[in-house]
């Protein structure tokens, strides 16, 4: 594909570098030099320097022949402008990052598809629900939900007192014929190694590992595994952001009890003033004793989303310390991201992977309905809609040949989620889940085609 990414902020940068990967064909433009000149000598793109509102700079990166067209500046207004001119220019698709999440929710009302802009990201946006969704499961550390939950994916570390440690997924099975989750993805205790688990794969102690569950699944693998759902009513959150904003408000209309700590005092007031429902206070997150006097260690939560990633992992390893249930820190460095699992913070989320995960469906082949990939996991969960020329339609599982390094995690048919095995057979419409490793992809694109 032919895609031209508008922004070399993080969010520009971040997508170029993953697209790029994929072989596919960036331009990324941009008006500041410097980091124009970082992405030029670490990725093997084009760069242009200028306006991307620019007609004449559009053209110079042959936008009529583009597949689709990025804008993710920080600026929204510059990103529905290129979008626009985009369209009008001959692209075929626009994606554009926007703030006013006003826009996404109504933007069926509005009709923004009329203006040139088929799709519409926040990351901000993508940051809080996914913070509500970890909230709602909290007994987990990775979630993401298809379909409304028809089916969600969830992931744990195996315990050795979890009772289908040391066993095969096959012998795992045996024992809990009527469960509703299958395991997907197992990254081994200690390595960096993803492996996609078969029959005979031992599930070991200390493995970090992916579920896809049907309605009741994530309940089923509480009690099996001795998690505990701890039901969230009282959340902190340190920031005054516009993801600790949007956190907050969705969460406050959820009737939690949500205290906001902002550092600064004019932003505090304002959020006061837009936060009824919400104990706004001002003062430095990074001092113990005011944690202290707001009874953190009452909290069943503690959201640190500051713009400071260092801040947010050191307060959230300080609410761990006071036994703050479910600790979640926004993190921009992917460095720190990547360490999720031994620092001791339950959860890290990064905007730019999450922006980057809602993107990358419009470059898979087949239609892809939604997608992820697995954090610190080298694998991708993607949803695909079944069409009548798909290869896999009218098919059981067991007989598609599917590559050894992908697997199909579960099928919504009719708005119910199923754990599909090889005796299931797939129908024109089904929406089906599937992990893979990143060369197994383009095999699975093909069976949706």
């Amino acid at each position: 594909m032919k895609i031209i990414i508008a922004g070399a902020g993080e969010v520009g940068f971040h997508l170029a570098k993953l697209l790029s990967f994929e072989s596919q064909e960036i331009t990324l433009i941009d008006t500041n030099k410097d980091s124009l000149l970082y992405a030029d000598n670490h990725l093997d793109i084009k760069v242009i320097k200028g306006d991307a509102t620019s007609i004449s700079i559009l053209k110079d990166a042959r936008v009529n022949t583009s597949d689709l067209v990025i804008a993710v500046t920080s600026s929204e207004t510059t990103n529905i402008t290129v979008c626009v001119l985009a369209k009008q220019l001959g692209a075929k698709r626009t994606i554009a990052r926007i703030s006013n999440t006003e826009f996404i929710n109504h933007k069926d009302e509005v009709g923004f598809t009329k203006f040139g802009i088929d799709e519409l990201i926040s990351p901000e946006a993508l940051a809080a629900s996914e913070i509500k969704l970890l909230l709602d499961q909290s007994a987990f550390s990775d979630t993401y939900a298809f379909e409304d939950g028809a089916l969600t994916m969830v992931g744990l570390d195996l315990s050795r007192t979890m009772a289908f440690a040391g066993k095969t997924v096959k012998e795992a099975a045996q024992i809990f014929p009527e469960i509703h989750f299958v395991p997907i993805a197992i990254q081994r205790f200690g390595t960096q190694y993803t492996i996609i688990p078969r029959g005979d794969t031992m599930l070991k102690e200390g493995d970090h590992v992916v579920f896809i569950t049907s309605e009741g699944g994530a309940e089923e693998l509480c009690k099996i595994t001795g998690k505990i759902n701890t039901d969230i009513k009282n959340v902190m959150i340190l920031g005054g952001s516009k993801i600790g904003y949007k956190t907050a408000r969705d969460l406050a209309n959820s009737n939690l009890n949500i205290k906001l700590i902002e550092k600064d005092k004019n932003r505090a007031f304002d959020l006061a003033d837009e936060l009824p429902n919400v104990l706004v206070i001002n003062g430095d997150g990074r001092n113990v004793d005011l944690l202290d006097e707001e009874n953190i260690s009452d909290m069943d939560a503690f959201i640190a989303v500051t713009g400071n990633s260092e801040i947010n992992i050191m307060s959230s390893l300080v609410a761990k310390s006071k036994n703050v249930k479910k600790t979640i820190a926004l993190v921009e460095n992917m460095d720190y991201f990547e360490l999720s699992q031994s620092i001791g913070i339950d959860t890290l989320i990064n905007k730019k992977l999450l922006a980057a995960n809602n993107i990358f469906r419009y470059v898979r082949r087949g239609e892809v309905v939604a997608m992820t990939k697995l954090n610190n996991m080298d694998a991708e969960l993607l949803e695909f809609k079944v069409k009548p020329s798909s290869k896999i339609c009218n098919k059981f599982i067991r007989d598609v040949g599917f590559p050894r390094s992908a697997i199909i995690g579960g099928v919504i048919r009719d708005d119910i989620g199923y754990i599909a095995l090889g005796d299931f057979k797939i129908q024109e419409g089904d929406r089906v889940v599937i992990c893979g490793l990143p060369r197994s992809i383009v095999e699975v694109e093909k069976l949706f085609l």
